[in-house]
């Protein structure tokens, strides 16, 4: 199964990108259907596609419309950006209400899909689903949500720390099942490199994957070589999932 790979840039920046690929069987639209204007529906063809799509990252408003300027097909609602821009550092300090208030404006002046930070769901389970239900009434396309404990740090940053796999893997199952359109986007992140190398981030990718997680997020790679193809080949023979990847100024700029 061929699976693709989306890159998401931490702050906005004019790009090109092209289609990616995923696990999922494309449903067939036209033109003319309803679906295919449903910002869910266009980001699951997008994954459903072959190639690597390039998701810039905004923060409000203002940038927002800048992404889809530059002629980007995807926007990324960087919870990062969304806190630096608040001038605090991103640690968990923002809440739901505060993050959710400014996707819905990136959300309200763009008719490019958006893809949202969730960062942990904003506490367990049962707070990921009202997570959940806020970004579907808010209109994006699909979320990510990470396996950090709360409150979470920048998946760049030091110092961090893991919920167990399988409370993250329940979290992910009760996103799948909560979602009320089956198009949405559920991406789950793991920060396990920071912790225990690269290797030991795929057991828990495929957790979640098995899940329900339609796109895997391994987070902060160290080494230029893990981005390369070689690198993602050699993922893909141990993941077969769709993959996202975020570039930054970071770890990964190694």
């Amino acid at each position: 199964m061929t699976c693709g790979l989306v890159v998401a840039l931490a702050e906005a920046v004019p790009v090109t990108a092209t289609s990616a690929s995923g696990s999922r069987t494309p449903e067939v639209l036209t033109e003319e259907s309803p679906t295919s204007k449903r910002s869910t529906t266009r980001l699951r063809r997008l994954i459903d596609g072959d190639g690597i799509h390039v998701a810039p990252g905004a923060y409000d408003g203002l940038s927002a419309r800048l992404v889809e300027e530059s002629g980007s097909e995807l926007l990324y609602a960087s919870g990062g950006a969304i806190a630096r821009s608040c001038g605090i550092p991103d640690i968990g300090l923002l809440g739901l209400t505060e993050v959710a208030a400014r996707i819905e404006q990136m959300d309200d002046v763009t008719s490019l899909p958006v893809i949202a930070d969730a960062d942990t769901g904003f506490g367990n389970a049962v707070n990921a689903v009202r997570t959940l239900a806020l970004y579907e009434r808010i209109g994006v396309a699909g979320l990510h949500i990470e396996d950090q404990t709360f409150p979470k740090r920048c998946g760049h940053l030091d110092d961090k720390s893991l919920v167990p796999t399988d409370e993250m893997a329940r979290k992910v199952r009760a996103l799948a099942e909560a979602r009320t359109d089956p198009d949405f986007v559920l991406i789950a992140r793991t920060d396990a490199i920071a912790t225990e190398g690269l290797n030991s981030s795929i057991e828990p990718a495929h957790a979640y994957a098995e899940a329900g997680a339609d796109v895997i997020f391994v987070e902060a790679p160290e080494m230029r070589q893990t981005l390369t193809r070689r690198g993602e080949a050699a993922c893909r023979r141990r993941l077969d999932a769709p993959l996202l990847v975020a570039t930054t100024g970071g770890l990964t700029s190694r």
